[in-house]
């Protein structure tokens, strides 16, 4: 039954992208009684995004629970993500505390996998209609607000109404663009190129990542045996690097400290990439649009951290604006939520967008993360630490707070002191 509130518009929302973002923020609001349509401009429903980490940060796990996904990605053999890192002072090898509980975890997937199944659970959610073959190719506006979209169809042209349209599109967002959002730019100094591997055996079986100050590097261990595999060197490498890519790519990757063995392994896909990649940023909302993942905030590749973001915004946008979204409260309502969401949203991504812009110019450590870096190479409960920064479970503030520097402090006195006296009396 269509309620007063709701009268006048086919939907509460229409969501233009059916991806990870998308699809999440359908089902939630969904569940919260909201009407959704969710669009998505290719056809195929098992489309998916190419390039990719393929990974999904611990900081998701509990968007995935509450979408009823985990099951399904442990069946799909998804790989709970792990990790060690090296650095210039040595491996930073994270482990549970004796007798405390285990790390937290999400896990790498590829999006073939992925992305399929969670726009089907989206597909199959009452609430929700996937409208696929539909992209946005405008606004409509009713008074002054903005009122849905227009989109070109495999039938022609259609106008869909609805009290909030969600931009989901991606880094280089329409709907951002047609409700007149800027995009903040960070250039990054760094390319990156990325293949999949079968049987690439790992230390420990989990993922590594390399920061080899300023080039860096990782492997993904991933579902069905296969392993992203990366590398981001510093720009002034690109023209010898484009000469020779395969060459280029496998070269580098032998060079690693502690290398995979590369040349044992069957590479099952393209090597693919971008030599351009710039960190976006926008305001997460105006009236009657809200942006959520990518179109929202693009963060460095080399982190791996846009698919968590894309299904924790996903989450806060649905928290916020679902009563709203009905209509209850009028448009007046609506705003208020949406301004809502884009306070929480920067309030929690800011400080990580502003560090990640910074060390994408392709720079070394600067003193405080080599303070830190190198005591999470020497010590356990530092390695913990930063753990769960690198899961996005704490934010910069936290991971380089002044009680986190003097315990680093500490610790490298420590072992220098110990390196001291292990070499003994100086002559």
């Amino acid at each position: 039954m269509t309620s007063p509130e709701s009268a006048g518009h086919a939907y509460d929302v229409v969501i233009s992208g059916a991806s990870l973002a998308g699809s999440a923020a359908a089902i939630l609001l969904a569940r919260r009684g909201v009407r959704v349509a969710l669009l998505e401009r290719r056809s195929d429903p098992a489309a998916y995004k190419v390039l990719c980490t393929h990974s999904i940060t611990a900081n998701a796990y509990p968007v995935l629970d509450e979408l009823g996904l985990v099951p399904a990605l442990e069946k799909a053999g998804a790989v709970r993500n792990e990790a060690r890192w090296y650095t210039r002072w040595g491996w930073i090898e994270p482990r549970a505390a004796p007798g405390g509980p285990e790390l937290p975890h999400a896990y790498n997937v590829r999006r073939s996998v992925l992305d399929p199944m969670i726009r089907a659970r989206a597909a199959e959610t009452p609430g929700v209609d996937l409208l696929l073959g539909h992209q946005v190719t405008g606004l409509l506006r009713d008074g002054g607000r903005i009122a849905g979209v227009r989109a070109s169809t495999p039938d022609g042209e259609r106008e869909i109404g609805a009290r909030l349209v969600i931009g989901a599109d991606g880094k280089d967002s329409a709907v951002a663009k047609f409700a007149g959002i800027p995009a903040r730019k960070h250039e990054n100094a760094r390319f990156g190129y990325l293949a999949h591997f079968r049987d690439l055996p790992l230390a420990g079986g989990i993922g590594q990542t390399w920061f080899l100050e300023p080039d860096m590097a990782y492997a993904f261990p991933n579902d069905d045996g296969v392993t992203v595999l990366a590398v981001l060197p510093d720009k002034k490498k690109l023209p010898a690097f484009r000469q020779d890519l395969e060459g280029s790519f496998l070269s580098f990757v032998r060079a690693l400290p502690d290398a995979p063995p590369v040349d044992s392994a069957e590479r099952v896909s393209k090597i693919i990439g971008t030599v351009d990649y710039p960190l976006h940023s926008r305001k997460p909302a105006a009236p009657g649009v809200a942006l959520v993942g990518d179109a929202a905030l693009t963060g460095d590749p080399l982190w791996g951290v846009g698919c968590g973001w894309a299904l924790q915004s996903a989450r806060w946008l649905a928290d916020a604006v679902a009563p709203a979204a009905t209509g209850r409260g009028g448009p007046a309502a609506l705003d208020k939520s949406l301004a809502a969401y884009a306070r929480g949203h920067q309030r929690r991504l800011r400080g990580h967008q502003q560090l990640a812009a910074d060390f994408a110019r392709s720079r070394p450590f600067n003193p405080m993360e080599s303070l830190v870096f190198s005591a999470a190479a020497r010590d356990e409960a530092m390695a913990r630490h930063m753990y769960l920064f690198a899961s996005r479970l704490i934010g910069p503030l936290r991971f380089l707070s002044p009680s986190v520097v003097a315990k680093a402090v500490a610790i490298n006195l420590r072992h220098r002191r110990h390196r001291r006296e292990a070499a003994g009396p100086t002559r």
